[in-house]
């Protein structure tokens, strides 16, 4: 950071990207602000004109893909596939369903009025904008996680404040661009930019607030959005499970877990970061995952055939090797993986080789702390109930998978780990797929992103009734004992158990032919 600016720097290379302008917090009220002006109009257009401009976003996205790729690349250092395939390709998907799905999910939606006494009445739930929302993004999917959001936010009517993290503030840049060359109104997504920015904008007058993040910064931003009586929709990382069960197809598992801890350098909120495998397979298993790591490719990001990137700063290689160098102190044995010299031209770059880690122990902090690196932990356990029981030994309740071939065997464990999501021979792929849910339990946070329920985050739900007025409501005004022994035997008729509702009639018709007449009477002199 030098003076208004704040610079963005190649993780592998060291290169100096670009630079941002720097806001103020002191400012951040007034870009709110701006944002609250532009929105009314913007909640004006219906649901359809709304999902035609995220269509258009969609299109801007696949005209300038190459280009945007390179950036998350340069900025971030995921490599280039996964560039595309973990972050540009779910956000082109992501805006076609919120386009096409916000048009049904947010439409009024009748009600019917299954009661009797109610029938006159013709009922709705509407879906209005709460006006301007904050996206707090972090760095591992500085486009995926932040577009998404703001693309939810758009649809259900809302100006955004976006504040990426400060390691990519090009790429937040450049989302605000995309939704302006849709056409999407100028000043409906604001973009602001560094240290104390993120604060202010929770203290400020947006209605809600998106984060993801840690769990001290998440937690702070829940009480300072729940002091304000506002929302909070917290992501907060994960310590994912997964459980590997002696039917499961061996190969598939292997794959998977490869893919789940070691994508993006394992700096995933959902990545694998536990493995529990039953013995009659572990042998096996743990000899596929230690040869298929030492295959991965670490090397320069923008080459095509790299796998395994930099990690995305200097402090988190750190904290990776020394939660790693503890565990073996502690016990555990180092099978492969770990730091490596920087590739020809990554010579700033930290690079750690995807590890694997078996004679682990949950006493060991590796298993308790979140790692957000390319290390895959092993347990060997004697009985599915031991490994349910330690993966659901956690604080933190992301994602977790089951990999089995009996469909019902992996249904019963999903119902039973404490998760937001379990996936059943997969892994994590559903953030992929806007449709899905996604948010966890315990110390993973609070509320739910895509799916149509990140659409009802995005909304205040309002009840709206039409009375036609052609007759009062009984239980109006005045009582008296008629009334009281209508309402009786009315519960009874109508909710009562089969064998006492003939004789509640009997009793209760004298009464509700007195009320019904004097209602009529009332109608009359209207």
């Amino acid at each position: 950071m030098t003076g208004a600016t704040l610079e963005s720097f190649n993780p592998a290379t060291g290169a100096r990207i670009g630079a941002v302008a720097l806001t103020a917090p002191e400012r951040v009220q007034a870009v709110v602000e701006s944002v609250a002006q532009v929105q009314p109009l913007w909640a004006l257009l219906t649901l359809a004109d709304r999902a035609r401009y995220l269509e258009r976003a969609g299109q801007v996205l696949i005209d300038e893909g190459d280009e945007i790729r390179d950036l998350i690349v340069a900025e971030q250092g995921k490599p280039r596939i996964e560039a595309f395939a973990m972050e540009l390709l779910p956000a082109i998907d992501a805006l076609r369903w919120i386009g096409r799905a916000g048009i049904r999910v947010l439409a009024d939606e009748k009600i019917p009025m299954s009661q009797l006494f109610l029938k006159t009445k013709r009922s709705a739930f509407t879906y209005e904008p709460l006006g301007v929302i904050g996206v707090i993004s972090p760095w591992n999917y500085p486009w995926s996680i932040p577009f998404v959001e703001v693309a939810l936010a758009l649809m259900a009517g809302n100006g955004v404040v976006l504040k990426p993290a400060s390691l990519t503030p090009l790429l937040g840049e450049r989302i605000g661009r995309a939704f302006e060359r849709a056409g999407v109104p100028e000043g409906l997504v604001r973009v602001i930019h560094g240290p104390g920015t993120g604060a202010a904008l929770v203290r400020s007058g947006i209605a809600k607030v998106f984060f993801t993040g840690s769990v001290r910064t998440g937690r702070g931003v829940g009480q300072e959005c729940a002091s304000r009586l506002k929302g909070s929709v917290l992501e907060l990382g994960g310590k994912d499970p997964m459980i590997v069960l002696p039917d499961a197809k061996l190969d598939h598992a292997v794959a998977g877990a490869l893919w789940g801890g070691f994508a993006n350098a394992g700096q995933t909120c959902s990545g694998i970061e536990r493995v529990y495998v039953m013995r009659e397979v572990a042998e096996r298993f743990v000899a596929g995952v230690v040869a298929g790591a030492r295959r991965l490719r670490v090397g320069d990001p923008m080459a095509w055939d790299t796998e395994i990137g930099p990690m995305a700063s200097r402090e988190q290689f750190e904290l990776v090797a020394e939660l790693v160098d503890d565990a073996v102190a502690s016990g555990a044995t180092l099978c492969c993986g770990g730091p490596v010299a920087a590739p020809a031209g990554c010579a700033a770059g930290a690079f750690y080789a995807p590890a694997v880690l078996t004679e682990v122990t949950h006493e060991m902090r590796i298993m308790r702390a979140e790692v957000f690196g390319p290390v895959l932990p092993i347990v060997v356990v004697d009985s599915e109930d031991e490994a349910l029981a330690l993966a659901n030994d956690c604080d933190f309740g992301l994602g977790a998978s089951v990999w089995t071939s009996d469909r019902s065997k992996g249904e019963r464990f999903a119902r039973e780990l404490q998760s937001g999501m379990v996936w059943i021979n997969d892994h994590m792929f559903s953030h992929g797929a806007c449709q899905c849910s996604w948010g966890g339990v315990k110390q993973s946070g609070l509320g739910r992103t895509h799916s149509k329920f990140g659409l009802y985050e995005c909304v205040n739900v309002k009840l709206r009734v039409w009375e036609p007025s052609a007759v009062r409501d009984a239980w109006w005004h005045p009582y008296d004992e008629t009334l009281g022994r209508a309402l009786r035997h009315s519960a009874t008729i109508l909710y009562g158990r089969p064998s006492i509702r003939a004789g509640a009639l009997r009793q209760g018709i004298g009464p509700l032919l007195r009320v019904g007449g004097r209602l009529a009477r009332d109608a009359l002199r209207r």
